[in-house]
């Protein structure tokens, strides 16, 4: 596979395990439950691959348990509220067990490999390696990482922070596996140096939904709990994989399906959640081989028809009140909202053709789900990145709120909506301050409680920080966390763009790819990862996260650290903040002795935060407080805002399709198991594009062939990937789809969203055509 950037020379970019000899790439299509025996197999030979088969049960035994556990560092699903033993899935256990691993990326590795050998290696490769073991800088004269002590390390940060000629040119970036406690001395730093500049991987997923919801709500987050999913008559389900990205999520589904509720599915996929599963904690379904429907209607919108779809729905509605009353919540909509009239008007003025058009499905079908709508008492809507990632996901998810408030589905038992967060914590990253736009009110608390006078000018986003980092803006980049460099868009821009960079610095547990492609001087500092036990002064420490619907609850490791020379996130912070800031009023060393003390400190500097040490260790810890649950609308009218946007055109330009990012089953963001996709049917392959039969059959393509995809940007540059193979599959016309972070480099820096300034990650438009 090549890829090429028309302003940059071809750059190979490894993200595969790769087939072993001869292994060929398989398409067979998935028949089978989600989760159940398959995932029962799969984490089988996953722990046998990794010699894990005690460590890993273990910690399942550990796993997202309210006493003494840690939380599990993959999706921010909520724990279960009902004392479940086994609250994991498949992707879980496979995401605890990569980070446990007994293999170490020591000294020796680097000694033997320079950076430019190990920038061959792919990705799989680079994390196999195991687990970093001690700090490490960049030595340009022999192209080789050498151990650095931490003192010297942070010394070296503290030097190149303080010598900048503006505390603008450095970017903060997080990744959501910080913990709260470290998010929150992240920012305080980044703040005391006099910046904002604090991108994070938000600004690539749900950037869209908190503008939303803020928008129309007041509140940024969802305003649903697990409770409302165990009382809800119908879940519409958007553009979530939720077998792979958010598989606890199954256990919900299942148990609403026994309760008969309606479950809906909108995606241009048919994922393997959207119609059956065996829960491998039901030993009975396990025995017996009995699967759950997960679904009752599953509708394929075209990329990007979201939005036309649930306009569809809300016309519907309005057409049925006609002549049925109870169909629309009067009563609800005049006394907590503004704006309904417009709102209405709009709908009525909208032709069916065109909702038609744009949705890609039947007015049938859309009448279909509007039924489910109207027939249920207590709806929820759920979405993920499949609704964000548009250049129209803050007007979508204005849509989803404004058919939720025809019905007065808000401020009650089993209604609202409900945004999956796709990382563990990356909703409390921002709660705690990561925020490259905070507001007044935030920042003038933060700075009375800590004692300094906070920057008030806005920072850089992700694109931004990209951006600047190109052009010379940005000299110092600092990653909490993450693989930025793999997960942004535009690779062989982003690469250029860190390499500009004076001073790199990455915060990990494993080798990867952000830390080969680096500036001219760079650290890589190995941290504890969330299994391991964290021994301070003040004994063992416990930190806290935030899952997708606000509940805050502590995480404390099992095992011993995979080094003695490894530090805890919260240390690695202090360490660059007493360097870089020796006049801090911020006692940094005595908050790293007991998490305890920081967490008394974010009790008085954070919303929704007081009596924070008491109130997280409750069993399950304590839900922030969400004003619009409660009908309290912070918004400029005091009230829910319909709004009023126009249905953007989605339909593809003849010739052209519209290709959708993904992850794969087997991959966890930027992580990659192995080559399979099973619940789509893949094995040995990841350098494909799935295609609708009748669009290869237009281009001349059988399965398997390879073709060249090219993507045009908004400012007209081209970008391409040459020898993919296209895979036939049941998408809609017109519609593509492909593995991330393969495809990234298809998606310019140009292409992010005038509404949430996200990267366009699941409508990129492209040519496909036979290899040349």
């Amino acid at each position: 596979m090549n890829a090429s950037h028309e302003d940059q020379g071809p750059e190979r970019l490894e993200s595969r395990v790769g087939p072993k000899p001869g292994e060929e790439p398989q398409f067979k299509p998935y028949h089978h439950p989600a989760a159940g025996w398959g995932a029962a197999d799969s984490v089988t030979r996953f722990l046998l691959r990794e010699r894990a088969l005690l460590d890993g049960p273990r910690a399942i035994m550990k796993m997202n348990h309210e006493n003494g556990g840690f939380d599990c560092p993959g999706c921010a699903w909520p724990d279960d509220t009902k004392g479940l033993k086994l609250d994991i899935c498949e992707n879980g256990i496979k995401h605890v067990t990569w980070e446990m691993t007994r293999k170490r990326a020591d000294r020796d590795l680097f000694a033997r490999h320079s950076v430019s050998e190990l920038s061959t290696w792919s990705d799989f490769e680079l994390e196999n390696e195991g687990r970093l073991t001690e700090p490490m800088v960049y030595d340009a004269d022999s192209d080789h990482y050498v151990p650095i002590s931490w003192r010297d390390a942070f010394e070296l940060v503290g030097r190149t922070l303080r010598e900048l000629d503006d505390p603008d040119r450095a970017a903060y970036y997080t990744s959501g596996r910080l913990g709260n406690e470290a998010t929150f001395l992240y920012q305080l730093m980044a703040r005391e140096l006099g910046t904002n500049n604090l991108p994070d991987c938000s600004n690539m997923c749900h950037e869209a939904s908190g503008r939303a919801l803020q928008a129309s709500l007041g509140t940024g987050k969802g305003t649903v709990d697990l409770k409302d999913w165990e009382a809800t008559d119908a879940l519409f389900i958007l553009g979530v994989n939720v077998a792979s990205n958010a598989p606890r999520m199954l256990t919900s589904l299942v148990e609403a399906q026994h309760r008969g509720a309606q479950i809906v599915h909108v995606n241009p996929l048919i994922e393997a959640a959207a119609r059956k599963a065996i829960i491998p904690h039901d030993f009975k379904d396990m025995a017996t081989f009995h699967a759950t429907r997960t679904g009752t209607l599953n509708l394929q919108v075209r990329v990007g028809g979201d939005m036309a779809l649930l306009r569809g729905m809300a016309k519907a509605v309005l057409e049925q009140e006609r002549t049925d009353p109870k169909a629309l919540d009067r009563e609800f909509v005049d006394r907590h909202t503004t704006g309904f009239e417009d709102y209405r008007k709009l709908c009525e003025a909208t032709p069916w053709e065109e909702l038609e058009r744009q949705s890609g499905l039947a007015r049938a079908d859309i009448l279909k789900a509007a039924r489910v709508y109207t027939d249920a008492d207590r709806s929820i809507v759920s979405w993920c990145l499949g609704v964000t990632q548009h250049e129209h996901g803050v007007d979508t998810v204005r849509e989803i709120v404004n058919l939720l408030l025809l019905r007065g589905n808000l401020g009650r038992e089993g209604a609202g909506p409900s945004p999956v967060r796709g990382h563990s914590n990356v909703q409390g990253n921002r709660t705690c301050g990561i925020d490259h736009r905070p507001t007044e009110e935030f920042l003038a608390r933060l700075g009375e409680v800590c004692e300094f006078d906070p920057p008030r000018r806005h920072g850089l986003d992700t694109v931004g920080t990209i951006k600047a980092m190109h052009e010379g803006g940005i000299k110092v980049f600092i990653g909490m966390g993450g693989n930025f460099a793999l997960a942004a868009p535009d690779t062989p821009f982003t690469y250029e763009a860190l390499r500009r960079c004076d001073l790199t610095v990455q915060v990990s547990t494993k080798l990867n790819r952000s830390h080969l492609v680096h500036g001219r001087q760079a650290l890589i500092l190995p941290c504890l990862g969330r299994t391991e036990k964290d021994h301070q002064r003040g004994g063992v420490q416990a930190t806290s996260v935030e899952d997708s619907m606000s509940m805050v609850h502590l995480s404390t490791g099992m095992k011993r650290p995979a080094s003695k020379h490894l530090l805890s996130e919260p240390a690695i912070i202090a360490g660059m903040a007493r360097a870089a800031l020796p006049d801090s009023p911020t006692p940094w060393d005595w908050y790293v002795e007991d998490y305890d003390r920081i967490r008394d400190t974010m009790a008085r500097a954070l919303d929704g935060f007081e009596d924070f040490n008491r109130r997280v260790r409750l069993p399950l810890g304590f839900r922030i407080k969400q004003p619009a649950r409660e009908l309290v609308f912070l918004t400029p009218s005091g009230r829910a805002e319909f709004s009023t946007a126009p249905l953007p055109d989605v339909v593809p330009e003849p010739g052209t399709l519209a290709l959708g990012t993904m992850r794969s089953h087997d991959q966890w963001n930027t992580t990659i198991y192995s080559d399979d996709d099973r619940y789509r049917g893949i094995r040995n392959l990841r350098e494909l594009v799935f295609m609708n039969q009748d669009d290869m059959r237009e281009r001349g393509l059988d399965e398997f062939d390879p073709v060249d995809i090219v993507a045009t940007a908004k400012d007209g540059t081209n970008r391409s990937l040459n020898g993919f193979l296209a895979v036939p599959y049941a998408v809609p016309r017109g519609c593509a789809a492909g593995y991330m972070p393969e495809m990234n480099v298809l998606i310019a820096l140009a292409d992010y969203s005038t509404q949430s300034d996200q990267p366009i990650m699941k409508h990129v438009k492209v040519r496909i055509t036979a290899a040349t």
